[in-house]
């Protein structure tokens, strides 16, 4: 296995950031702390980000699909010639994980702050890997991993590994292309689903069979390799709660993994490393079953979007160790000091735009208001702030959020805390549901597995709750309020009169809209600080103590509360009481139409690209039959004809760039 002579090459001063977001952040700031100039790159959808403004220099790329800009090697390379950059850290996602590209890197005379290509490829295609540790002695799921990749040989492997069996993606992670199969009569329309999703996100339909280990954890060792020989392991994370294979939370050490196991798996996956000699940074994943055996799942060539978390439990930075690595240098620490460093529990989230209540359905739209928690053992990698446009044309995940403390039981507390004070209004996001997760009994005993999210939040319960009648209130009261704040500064009018009436108090109607349901409420206000109103018969009151524009303090029942809140036209986005919500303000709207898909129109959940087109004018469809295939945020979602009837028109064909709300298919009901 060919390696480049780093001893021969000057040491790099200035480093290429191929990637965005939260990631590139990241990577800039630890690289300017160890004195290093960095060049940021971006597509036109990220000419202002804050990756871009942190950098010393930043070079355009091409247009806002990563495809025509993120994932373009040749113009990774042009930018790092034209900047005089000397090296290329990939972050994650994106090329961090083709060998084509670390070896174009390589080529080009400039340093791949990563693995070398040959491990890239002998780990990057999950099949290849696994017959590699196999050989190499390293416990593996039995499974089929062939070159025969036709639908029936897929089938007939699947019901020979006995089901339930896992699909997966050869290439690629993040959850993409994977599908979790318990019925033989499903297998061929998952096997199907996964190729096209994988050959999408990845360049590569391949795929391989896996057993499902039922109720295991997903446990994963963080490796770190040098030029001269040495790989030692930081520990393990804990990545069991997951949905449709994304990680959700993150934590180090596991809960289920005591020193001598931990001994155990880091030997397995320093093996690993050492059966492709591995250079830099990578995680080996396992599932840990109920009996404390475990299995490699694949290696990771990269570094993890939940490295944090070891950052805080060993205490080291491994973006530096990254680039001291790639000057050529030595392991930093020996494996025994390594883990004479560890101290204390660390937990992530990944705060997303995403909506639970849908299926986790991704979200794009305008940031109106965010900020981020501060304050002991807690960290926040994002990219996020006040105006950015989050866009469907990358990941969903905006930041993390990661909070350490002695014990796992302090980590806990502080991060449920920091997600008290996470503010994030303009776009639905995933944060009232991280807090629901860290505040379950199961989490905190820390006996859970991968099941966790089916078990504890079934999609039929999340879709069915909504707001509480305290918050409708609050809702309708910060739109009394910026309505009476906008009308007093119009007029010059001086606070004390908002709210002022010449005669008796009478009420003030409201009509919201909070997704699809109405609320008719009349509210009765006293002074112009106390509120009242019933919500689905429950009587609820509150009284304002003080208010600023985009906040307000209440007392509702004996308790204050802090209201925080944005609007954007007849929206007005809330966070009070524990819970982030948008209503919509109908009072003065005009009637509303037929419920979506009622009438036959099928349209863009949300911005994307149009990956396949079933049907054509004069087709008949059944009820749930998949129309279209639209792509958002590297996630592929099938669209269903809502009723029976015939194609009267599609407006859309593959490939192309759809927005929300688009028409994209005409049905005429069956009679």
């Amino acid at each position: 296995m060919s390696t480049p002579d780093i001893a021969s090459k000057p040491r790099f001063s200035k480093l290429l950031i191929a990637n965005r977001g939260e990631i590139a952040v990241r990577v800039i700031r630890g690289a300017r702390q160890q004195g290093y100039k960095t060049v940021a790159v971006y597509s036109d959808a990220d000419r202002d980000a804050l990756h871009v403004r942190e950098a010393d220099e930043a070079v355009r790329i091409g247009p806002a699909p990563a495809k025509e800009s993120y994932l373009v090697i040749e113009q990774i390379l042009a930018a790092a010639k034209a900047s005089g950059a000397q090296a290329i850290h990939p972050g994650y996602g994106f090329l961090s994980e083709r060998a084509d590209f670390a070896r174009a890197v390589q080529e080009a005379g400039l340093v791949f702050v990563g693995p070398d290509p040959d491990s890239i490829e002998a780990m990057g295609n999950k099949s290849a890997s696994k017959i590699r540790m196999i050989e190499a002695g390293v416990p593996c799921v039995p499974g089929y991993q062939g070159e025969d990749q036709s639908d029936a040989t897929l089938e007939k492997e699947s019901v020979r590994v006995g089901l339930p069996v896992m699909v997966k993606a050869a290439e690629g992670g993040g959850g993409r292309g994977m599908r979790l199969v318990h019925d033989a009569a499903a297998l061929l329309e998952n096997i199907r689903s996964a190729r096209s999703e994988a050959a999408n996100a990845f360049g590569s339909g391949q795929l391989l069979i896996e057993k499902a280990v039922v109720d295991a954890r997903h446990v994963e060792i963080q490796v770190f390799g040098d030029r001269h020989g040495n790989v030692v392991h930081l520990g393990e994370r804990d990545c069991s709660i997951q949905r449709r294979n994304q990680k959700v939370v993150e934590e180090a050490p596991s809960p289920a993994v005591d020193d001598a196991l931990r001994l155990k798996m880091g030997a397995a996956a320093v093996a690993a490393a050492k059966a492709v000699n591995y250079v830099g940074a990578g995680t080996v994943e396992f599932l840990l079953d109920c009996d404390r055996n475990f299995y490699f799942l694949e290696m990771n060539t990269r570094l993890q979007v939940e490295h944090p978390v070891t950052e805080l439990v060993y205490g080291v930075d491994l973006v530096q160790w990254q680039l001291r690595i790639a000057q050529g240098e030595k392991l930093p620490l020996t494996q025994a000091q390594v883990l004479d460093q560890r101290h204390g529990h660390a937990i992530e989230v990944r705060l997303c735009a995403e909506d639970p209540r849908q299926n986790y359905l991704p979200q794009t739209g305008g940031v109106l208001r965010w900020r981020a928690a501060a304050g002991e053992g807690l960290r926040v990698d994002t990219y996020l702030e006040d105006g950015v446009s989050i866009s469907p044309y990358y990941d969903s995940m905006q930041a993390k959020i990661i909070a350490w403390g002695g014990d796992r039981a302090t980590a806990r507390a502080r991060l449920l805390q920091a997600l008290d004070r996470t503010v994030l209004l303009g776009v639905v996001s995933n944060l009232d549901y991280l807090r629901a997760v860290l505040a379950t009994e199961a989490f905190a005993s820390g006996d859970f597995s991968t099941a966790f999210v089916g078990q504890h939040f079934p999609q039929e319960r999340m879709a069915a709750a909504g707001p509480a009648a305290l918050h409708v209130l609050l809702a309708a009261v910060a739109m009394y309020l910026d309505d009476s704040g906008r009308l007093a500064a119009e007029h010059g009018l001086p606070a004390e009169m908002i709210g002022w009436h010449s005669s008796h108090d009478s009420p003030t109607d409201f009509k919201l809209k909070w997704r699809q349901r109405d609320y008719d409420l009349e509210i009765g206000v006293r002074n112009g600080r106390v509120f009242g109103t019933t919500v689905d018969g429950e009587a609820v009151e509150l009284e304002v103590l003080a208010a600023a524009p985009g906040e307000f303090r209440y007392l509702a029942q004996g308790v204050q509360g802090l209201a925080l809140y944005a609007r954007s036209q007849d929206a007005l986005w809330l966070d009070a009481a524990g819970a982030t919500e948008c209503y919509v303000d109908h009072t003065y709207a005009a009637a509303q139409t037929a419920a979506a898909g009622s009438d036959g129109r099928i349209l863009a959940h949300s911005d994307g690209k149009i990956v396949a087109v079933h049907v054509k004018p004069g087709d008949a469809v059944e009820k749930g039959q998949t129309l279209v295939v639209l792509e958002a945020m590297k996630m592929e979602f099938q669209l269903a004809a809502p009723m029976a009837g015939t194609v009267e028109t599609v407006s859309v064909e593959s490939g192309m760039q759809v927005k929300g709300r688009q028409l994209l298919v005409q049905l005429k009901p069956a009679a």
